[in-house]
């Protein structure tokens, strides 16, 4: 069992809340990691899986998220410990809404996050009797709608080409191999396919499918909503492989856009790509980071690639309380042009540090996060 207070460091949590509903058999856990620049502002997952210490983990991620696009919200994150196929589901998230009335939104606004749809933030609104409760509901009541705007993946793939064209390897006839074809890798292969990549490998729960001359994106994306994660041993294009060898098959550039800890020591020996591109959050490990650094192949963190999601947060946050609905091209452009200059700034400190990027994109990060920390009387370096 994670012991809480182990958690604690030199910039949080602030608050590590654990509630519980003896009805419904609700269980959830909310971390608040560091609110020095703004509200607690993060995803909210259900999983039967979900711990303490992966919370707060992420709840991390999100505090140099927010301060490495440099927008003003805080790291936090919420799961529920859960089937999200439970058919009490509904009641589950309505115990768990209540349980944090305390803290929702006054410290933390809900959002999305694996295992929750746009009618699960509406219900988490519904319960509280607060549109400021939650972000991520559906367009027909105001909401952004992340999933179906694809607006990380779209951001994932805009980075990875500033960086591609960065490193002065052109994302035009690159081979793309992409980790889970869900919200995130579905989009940004949509989106490279647009840039002129060539993806040539996907995968789901059930899967894995690769073509070295590529996949026809749209096809996929017809297959998908035919039959499920089951597309991949039921389409005609390319060959189905193992789960995992997606990781490893020849590309130019592997994005990992499913599951956090994928990519560890052994793996990245293993890993073709010249450019890695985090979809997920967290997907690579610090081993493996090092083990990427010293075979030259670049590693584009998370908070830095898959910020897309937290740029169109940002937007919703704003219009939670309006009668309008957020400009949806803005939201594009925007991500567009964040994420873009961001992935060069963090590639450029990365050289002047002779740092990986994650080392020095994160101590931009910090240099924000601490600098409002002082400002506020919060820290004491």
């Amino acid at each position: 069992m994670t012991d809480a207070l182990s958690l604690v460091d030199d910039w949080g949590p602030e608050k590590i809340v654990v509630v519980s509903h003896q009805r419904t058999k609700m269980k959830g856990v909310l971390v608040i990691d560091n609110t020095a620049r703004g509200v607690g502002k993060g995803g909210m997952r259900m999983s039967p899986y979900v711990t303490v210490g992966e919370i707060a983990r992420l709840a991390r991620v999100m505090t140099w998220k927010w301060a490495g696009v440099d927008l003003f919200y805080g790291g936090a994150k919420a799961g529920i410990v859960a089937d999200p196929d439970s058919p009490d589901k509904e009641a589950i998230l309505r115990a768990f809404a209540r349980a944090l009335s305390n803290e929702v939104p006054r410290e933390y606004v809900m959002g999305l996050d694996m295992g929750l749809t746009e009618d699960d933030a509406a219900i988490i609104q519904d319960e509280l009797g607060d549109r400021g409760a939650a972000v991520g509901t559906p367009d027909h009541l105001g909401g952004v709608a992340y999933d179906r705007l694809g607006v990380t993946g779209y951001g994932v793939a805009e980075a990875a080409d500033a960086a591609a064209q960065h490193l002065r390897r052109p994302l035009t006839g690159s081979r793309v191999a992409i980790q889970g074809f869900g919200a995130v890798g579905r989009a940004a292969a949509v989106r490279f396919a647009e840039l002129g990549a060539t993806v040539v490998a996907v995968s789901t729960a059930r899967g894995a499918l690769h073509d070295p001359a590529g996949l026809d994106v749209n096809a996929l994306q017809a297959a998908r909503d035919e039959h499920g994660d089951d597309f991949v041993t039921r389409h005609s294009q390319g060959s189905v492989i193992q789960p995992g060898q997606e990781l490893t098959v020849e590309c130019d550039i592997l994005v990992p856009a499913a599951l956090q800890d994928v990519i560890d020591e052994t793996v990245a020996h293993q890993i073709k790509a010249e450019l890695v591109v985090e979809g997920a959050n967290l997907p690579t490990s610090e081993q493996a980071q090092a083990v990427l650094a010293g075979r030259g192949i670049t590693v584009l963190p998370d908070f830095v690639a898959n910020a897309g999601g937290v740029v169109a947060a940002a937007y919703a946050m704003d219009a939670r309380y309006s009668g309008f609905r957020p400009d949806t091209s803005t939201i594009f452009e925007t991500i567009s042009q964040r994420l873009r200059a961001n992935a060069v700034t963090v590639l450029e400190e990365a050289r002047r540090r002779a740092a990986t990027p994650h080392i020095a994109g994160r101590g931009l990060a910090e240099e924000r996060v601490r600098a409002a920390m002082r400002s506020k009387g919060r820290s004491v370096q």
